[in-house]
């Protein structure tokens, strides 16, 4: 049973919630409690807190999770209908790979019942026990990283700052793709860089992503899980000073990103990590969550297609591939067709990567998207 992973919210929190307005997000969140367990069967989005930072070189005071939930729990939601629970906080274990486990069989187990983990977390190394909870469910996994940098160091620095080294080597390999948002080139080496290229993965620099938000919202429908490093928002905007940052997201731009995100019909994890426990942050961190859900509210469910009826197909000849493009006359968004092998049984199926509208009109230029390009060649490595 997933509880015996997980510490209830505190007495504080349940005294706090039962004195706001009957309008706040408070009093529509379901609280795991000492003497209440929510029924699950009710639930589409699950927050988690996991105050584990033995992967970074950062500590938390105690009431950090206090402090963001009364926060969060103030605010007012939109047009919600969707059950949401606190399920309180992950039971750290006595060495770091304990709470990845416990992490790890929480949300595995949240994603096979349909249920949505945000995972507020101390270093972004948890990102590898989000990943790992998708082992027992047989699919290859498209992850998201709101960064700037790519976490490629070598295993013996921080955790946070090497998982995903870990989780491109080790066995069972789920990952299909990785992309990175808003990575910074000079927080990266280039030999990094190069290797995102040679495994056909998406980087997006900063820049790229300010000039045109847009860019992005593929990259976002077409993900699983989806890991944010509260260190790609500028500190002017986030209100870390400690680990000054000159250059990243704004607050609006970091809240876009976080709707695009639980917008996508098939994100079914977001985790967020690395924040420095500041005011300014706590209001950041939890108007990110809001946009999350506030998204997800507005999910159109329009992917996997089941009725053709409700879609346009493009078929466009370059050189001698034919390309095949379905565009949704509902939300006017964009798939390509490609051929998909699945690893774990080795069999090849077509299946549909979103794109952009820019895209088809490369296509009918003689331009092969980049996107379809690079997954042609994942197939093959």
């Amino acid at each position: 049973m997933i509880f015996d992973y997980l510490q209830p919210v505190s007495l504080e929190i349940e005294k706090f919630v039962a004195n706001l307005s009957n309008q706040t997000l408070g009093k529509k969140v379901v609280l795991h409690t000492e003497t209440d367990y929510p029924n699950l069967d009710t639930i589409a989005i699950a927050l988690i807190f996991v105050n584990e930072n033995r992967g970074c070189d950062q500590y938390y005071e105690a009431d950090f999770f206090t402090t963001i939930r009364k926060n969060l729990y103030q605010l007012f939601p939109g047009n919600w209908n969707k059950g949401i629970a606190d399920l309180g906080d992950v039971l750290i274990g006595n060495e770091i790979t304990d709470t990845y486990y416990a992490l790890k069989t929480v949300c595995s187990e949240l994603i096979k019942n349909k249920i949505t983990p945000i995972v507020v977390g101390g270093s972004q190394d948890l990102t590898y026990a989000l990943y790992r909870a998708y082992d027992d469910l047989e699919q290859m996994v498209n992850l998201v990283s709101i960064d700037h940098q790519f976490n490629f160091a070598k295993e013996d620095n921080l955790a946070s700052d090497s998982f995903l080294s870990k989780i491109i080597i080790e066995e069972p390999n789920n990952l299909f793709n990785f992309s990175t948002i808003g990575y910074q080139t000079y927080y990266n080496s280039q030999e990094e860089i190069d290797l995102i290229e040679k495994l056909y993965f998406d980087a997006y620099r900063l820049g790229e992503i300010i000039k045109k938000p847009s860019l992005v919202e593929p990259i976002f429908r077409d993900a699983d899980l989806v890991s944010l490093d509260l260190h790609s928002i500028k500190s002017s905007d986030s209100g870390n000073f400690d680990k000054f940052q000159p250059n990243g997201f704004d607050g609006r731009e970091i809240c876009s990103l976080a709707r695009y995100a639980g917008i996508s019909d098939k994100i079914s994890c977001l985790g967020i990590f690395n924040s420095n426990y500041t005011k300014n942050e706590v209001h950041l961190l939890n108007e990110v969550i809001w946009y999350f859900i506030e998204g997800f509210h507005y999910r159109s469910y329009e992917f996997p297609f089941e009725d053709k009826i409700n879609y346009f197909k493009y078929i466009v000849l370059v050189e001698d591939e034919e390309l095949v493009f379905y565009k949704s006359n509902r939300s006017e968004r964009w798939w390509i067709e490609i051929q998909q092998i699945n690893k774990y049984n080795n069999k090849s199926k077509k299946t549909l990567l979103p794109c952009t509208h820019d895209d088809y009109l490369a296509a009918c230029e003689q331009e092969i998207p980049e996107r379809w390009w690079k997954a042609i060649r994942k197939n093959h490595l």
